[in-house]
C-alpha cells in the first residue's frame, strides 16, 4: 500500500471526516463498478455503493493498513451486492404471491397483474441467470445450501431439515458460499 493512502486510512480511523470523504471519491467508482451490473434500478445500486463505504467505514478500525485497501473494500461491495440481491429476490417473490393470490381471487378474464414491462423482465432474467452462473460454479459443498438460501429462499432451520445437516453447518457453508460467490464476482468469472 502507498504511504499516501495508508496515512488517509489512519487518518479516517482517527475521525477526520475530510479523509473519509477522500476515500469515498477514489474508491466510489470502482465500488460503483462492481456492483452497477447485479442490479437494474440505479436506486439500488446507490444503495448497494452507501451501504459498502458505511460496513467499510464502520469496519476500518480493524482494516490491516499492510493489506491493499481496494481489493477489501471490493469484497466488502461484493458481499453487499449478494445480500442486497438476495433481499429484493425476497421481495419480488412476495409480490409475485400477492400477484397470484389477486388474480386467481378476482379472475374477471382480464390481462394478468403485473408491474414488470417486458424490459423489466428481461432485466430481471439476466440477474437471474447472472446469479445462477455463479452459484453453479461454486463447490458442491456450497451449491445446494446457496441454490436453498438464495434461489428458494428457505430460512437456515428449514435447510437443515431439507438438507439433514446441522443448524451451524448450514450458517458455515452459507457464509463460506457467500465468500465464494464475493471471490467469483470480484474476478468476474462467469459472465
Amino acid at each position: 500500500m502507498e504511504a499516501a493512502e495508508k496515512q488517509l486510512i489512519e487518518r479516517a480511523t482517527q475521525g477526520d471526516q475530510l479523509a473519509y470523504r477522500m476515500l469515498y471519491q477514489r474508491y466510489e467508482p470502482a465500488v460503483r463498478g462492481r456492483v452497477s451490473g447485479y442490479f437494474k434500478w440505479k436506486a439500488d445500486v446507490d444503495d448497494v455503493v452507501s451501504e459498502s463505504f458505511q460496513k467499510a467505514f464502520q469496519a476500518l478500525q480493524a482494516f490491516d493498513t499492510e493489506r491493499e485497501f481496494r481489493p477489501w473494500l471490493l469484497t466488502i461491495a461484493s458481499h453487499t451486492a449478494l445480500d442486497h440481491l438476495s433481499s429484493i429476490q425476497r421481495e419480488d417473490q412476495k409480490k409475485e404471491g400477492i400477484l397470484s393470490k389477486a388474480a386467481s381471487e378476482g379472475a374477471d378474464g382480464g390481462a394478468p397483474l403485473t408491474d414488470y414491462t417486458p424490459e423489466e423482465e428481461i432485466i430481471n432474467d439476466e440477474v437471474h441467470q447472472r446469479l445462477m452462473g455463479y452459484i453453479d460454479e461454486l463447490p458442491s459443498l456450497y451449491k445446494d445450501v446457496m441454490i436453498k438460501y438464495m434461489i428458494e429462499e428457505l430460512e437456515y432451520e428449514e435447510i437443515a431439515k431439507e438438507l439433514d445437516l446441522e443448524l451451524n453447518t448450514v450458517r458455515t457453508r452459507i457464509r463460506r458460499g457467500k465468500q465464494h460467490l464475493s471471490q467469483m464476482m470480484l474476478r468476474g468469472e462467469v459472465e
